[in-house]
């Protein structure tokens, strides 16, 4: 049974726990980095657990540079992450460059065809890698892009909402 307050504003989205958990590891990356007092680190976590709209989530992060995402993409275990993904597309360029290869061996074409497919592969290569290499300055590989809109897979369920709701 939901009270009169509750009931008051029904715009207000509750808060998920990948949310909350989210604006933690911001808050923590920026204790970390020296942006955020211990106390007032832990202050605001309290906050964040504590949340349950998510508007409630927004301020917590607002006055962090990139609204703390800079800082959360710099974390060993989201560059970790990055460089495995890299890496893991690295191979599997060159698997699919050697099978073409092979195919075009086999064939006996005169032509070097396998070339087209070639070029897309090494354009995306390089555009993870690019991607990989400018992530804290733009919030992420799938973060806030450099033109303010939000993208990427996330906890929200979908590729346009950002945290606390923003869209």
């Amino acid at each position: 049974m939901s009270t009169q307050s509750e009931s008051a504003d029904p715009r207000r989205v509750r808060a998920s726990d990948p949310e909350r958990e989210e604006v933690v590891a911001m808050l923590r990356a920026a204790v970390s980095e020296g942006r955020l007092s211990l106390e007032e680190g832990d202050e605001r976590m309290a906050q964040a657990y504590a949340a349950k709209y998510r508007d409630e989530l927004g301020p917590l992060t607002a006055d962090l540079p990139g609204a703390g995402r800079e800082a959360l993409w710099r974390t060993p275990e989201a560059l970790a992450s990055v460089r495995r993904r890299l890496r893991l597309h690295g191979v599997t360029v060159v698997a699919i460059a050697g099978t073409l290869v092979g195919l075009w061996i086999l064939s006996g074409a005169h032509f070097f065809w396998p070339l087209i497919p070639l070029i897309i592969l090494v354009i995306g290569l390089r555009r993870h890698f690019w991607m990989a290499r400018h992530a804290g300055r733009w919030g992420g590989p799938w973060g806030r892009g450099p033109w303010g809109q939000w993208g990427g897979p996330g906890p929200w369920g979908g590729w346009d909402r950002g945290p606390a709701g923003r869209r």
